[in-house]
This record gives structure tokens, C-alpha cells and sequence, in this order.
């Protein structure tokens, strides 16, 4: 993305990792946000280095941790649920699959699957539950999966552009894209300020809306054709964010904050984080 004309939006902190403060720019085209600077590609790596990246991780000893689990098992349902109504059993590719957890239900389930992952110790833990994993989508034929999905990878990634090329090539034409991202319009955003943990500057490089979403895939002639709720993030990162703000956890405060965000999410279609359903475009 060109940051060339993007406007200052607002200083947030990495509260995770470095404490270093960084800069997000606003680019009104595609209404998004980008955290500047972006660490290099050999920098980075170092900024996930942080005991509260639980996805990368099995972890079940911290209250933060049990929350995170428990939230997990019911959010692993919903996604099986979700892939199962857009295709019949077919193959997934899980783009950023962590220690497995979704693909390995998906397996059971009778999909053929496939991860990539670039942590080799959430890979590792991936493996003992059978999942098996290529090293580049470049390995990957083109027009071979009827799901690919991406839980909160996107934002990741640093070469936006052509992750999108990549995901239009290996797509069928009939098949379904899954990118679950949050969002920064959400009122739990707004609430929060510099403070929201869903920035998690640097390694949230960028920050979508559902226009951004629309827009980016539009350019590589894929539809966004259903955008669905993620309401328990509100919950969880309301929890961070009071972290952050405030040192402490503030169990209640952050529930009724989660509460207030879903109830604004059902009235605006803003909710703390979507999962966008992206289809080819039909000539």
C-alpha cells in the first residue's frame, strides 16, 4: 500500500513486546489503516516474542489464558459450521493455522487440509495433531482449494498485495475465501483509543474496514458477499484493552464494554471483528 497520501491518525504503544510507539496512517481511498514505521521482514519476527501471544501456544494456566481456551472451543464449532455451509467436504487451506487447532477439527470432520505457518514452534505443536503443512503457498497449485481461510492472519502479513494475488490463484472459481479481521470502526475501538490491544502495533501492520476489505479484493476481481459478526472479541479484547489502559483486568468493566460494543455492532454492522465471505467475481 502507498502511504503517500495517508493522514495521521493516531500514536499507539506496543504494549507486548518492545514498549516502542508507533504511528498509524489513515488512507481515506480504501478507509484502512497503516502502522508506520513497518518493522523489516528480519525485525519482525522479534516483536512476537511476548507470553501473551496465545495463539501460538496451548497455554490453559493463566485467567487470560483459561478465557482464551474456552472461547476457542465454541469459536472452533462456529467455524467447522461456517466452511461446512459453503462447500460440501472438500480441501482447506488454513493460511496462519497456529498449533492447529481448526484444521485438526476440519480433519476429523473429513476435509482434506493443508496449513502454512511461519512460528515453527506453533507448527511443531500443530504436527503432533496431525496436520500437515507446506513451507510456501508458492508450492500450492493454482485453482486447488474449495475453503482457504485466514482467523485474524491477515492484518499480518507484510506484503498485502500480492498475499491477495496468491489467495485469487489458488482459489477455484467456485470456491470460498474466509478472512476474519477486526475491525477499527468498532465502538469498543472508538472506547479504547491508542489503548485498544486489537491495534497490537507492529505486528498488525494493517487495520481493516469493510470498505477496505471490499475495495482490496475487488482489485483482483473478488466479491465480498457476506460479512458476519466475531462477538465474543469484543469480550476478550475489551479485557486487553483494560489492561492497557488501566494495568489491571477489570473483569466487569470490560464486559459491559463488550456488551455495549456488540450491541452497537447489531445496530451499525460494526462489530469488533468480522468474518468476510469473498467469492469470484462471475464474468
Amino acid at each position: 500500500m502507498n502511504i503517500t497520501n495517508a493522514k495521521h491518525f493516531l500514536n499507539v504503544k506496543d504494549y507486548s513486546v518492545s514498549q516502542e510507539t508507533f504511528e498509524l496512517l489513515h488512507d481515506e481511498e480504501f478507509d484502512m489503516l497503516i502502522t508506520h514505521p513497518q518493522p523489516s521482514l528480519e525485525k519482525l519476527p522479534s516483536y512476537y516474542e511476548s507470553v501473551d501471544y496465545i495463539s501460538h501456544t496451548d497455554g490453559n494456566k493463566s485467567m487470560i489464558e483459561k478465557m482464551y481456551q474456552f472461547v476457542k472451543s465454541i469459536a472452533l464449532k462456529n467455524k467447522l459450521k461456517l466452511i461446512n455451509s459453503e462447500s460440501k467436504k472438500g480441501k482447506i487451506l488454513d493460511i496462519g493455522a497456529g498449533v492447529g487447532d481448526f484444521l485438526s477439527v476440519a480433519k476429523k470432520d473429513g476435509w482434506e487440509v493443508i496449513g502454512i505457518e511461519p512460528s515453527e514452534k506453533a507448527k511443531t505443536i500443530a504436527k503432533s495433531k496431525g496436520v500437515p503443512f507446506v513451507e510456501n503457498l508458492s508450492e500450492l497449485e493454482n485453482n486447488s482449494f474449495d475453503i482457504i481461510t485466514m482467523w485474524h492472519v491477515l492484518e499480518h502479513v507484510p506484503d498485502l498485495d500480492n498475499q491477495i494475488k496468491e489467495l485469487k490463484r489458488l482459489i477455484k472459481p467456485t470456491g470460498t475465501l474466509i478472512i476474519a479481521v477486526p475491525n477499527f470502526n468498532s465502538f469498543d475501538a472508538k472506547h479504547y483509543g491508542n489503548f485498544w490491544a486489537a491495534y497490537d502495533v507492529p505486528i498488525h501492520l494493517w487495520h481493516f474496514s469493510k470498505t477496505a476489505i471490499k475495495k482490496l479484493f475487488a482489485k483482483e476481481n473478488l466479491n465480498l458477499v457476506k460479512v458476519l459478526p466475531m462477538k465474543f472479541d469484543s469480550f476478550y479484547v475489551s479485557l486487553l484493552s483494560e489492561k492497557y489502559k488501566t494495568g489491571k483486568m477489570n473483569f466487569i468493566k470490560a464486559f459491559f464494554i463488550g456488551i455495549k460494543s456488540n450491541w452497537y455492532g447489531s445496530r451499525k454492522m460494526e462489530y469488533s471483528s468480522h468474518i468476510y465471505l469473498i467469492k469470484t467475481a462471475k464474468n
